[in-house]
């Protein structure tokens, strides 16, 4: 019989690493990957928690609620995400704020494990903001016009995925041990949140 405390190590461990990486703060230029600007913009979403992270949750709660939720979460948040990429694209190039990730994840993490019974204009204007600012984000410092543009339809054919996919799979659960599990996910996403919270304040 497996030890329960043993078999908790390798997932504790991941949890951690993930709270580590998405406590440093949000790169602007996208890492080459030698495959073209596409393939940069996609693994640039792929590779930054900050990102990444908020985009899953948010999928989860929209699937918790309702296949309507998920279906508006999927087209809401990778159209802001492209809009907001544009406007950035203009402007200098940012890092983020530390604290305000950590926000977004002891919002999302936190509605998520509570298994918030928001409106679907509330989770629509959320899924708009989360959009808007990652997606500005992402687009500061990204470069010319042309190379950025094809590398943020990358990054944004990234979000639709990953909404498309959590979404989908969270609606189709009907056991009750299967959505605690997923709002368990939550707590961790609000507590990751609370660290990255502490870590920014400590360090400015």
């Amino acid at each position: 019989m497996i030890n329960a405390r043993n078999s908790r190590v390798p997932l504790y461990a991941f949890i951690t690493f993930f709270i580590l990486m998405g406590a440093a703060p949000a790169e602007a230029h996208l890492n080459t990957t030698g495959m073209g600007p596409l393939y940069d913009g996609l693994m640039h979403f792929l590779m930054s928690p900050e990102d990444l992270v908020p985009v899953l949750a948010l999928a989860l709660l929209s699937g918790l609620r309702a296949a309507m939720y998920g279906r508006r979460a999927l087209f809401t948040v990778p159209a802001a995400w492209f809009l907001g990429g544009l406007l950035g694209l203009s402007a200098a190039a940012s890092t983020g704020n530390a604290v305000v990730s950590a926000i977004w994840f002891l919002l999302l993490g936190g509605l998520l494990a509570a298994d918030a019974r928001l409106s679907l204009p509330v989770v629509t204007a959320i899924a708009a903001l989360l959009g808007l600012h990652h997606g500005y984000l992402n687009g500061t410092g990204m470069g010319g016009f042309e190379t950025a543009a094809v590398a943020l339809f990358g990054l944004v054919f990234a979000v639709f995925v990953l909404v498309a996919l959590a979404a989908s799979f969270v609606v189709r659960l009907r056991a009750h041990w299967a959505r605690i599990a997923v709002r368990v996910a939550g707590s961790w996403i609000a507590a990751s949140g609370l660290l990255m919270l502490g870590w920014a304040v400590h360090k400015g």
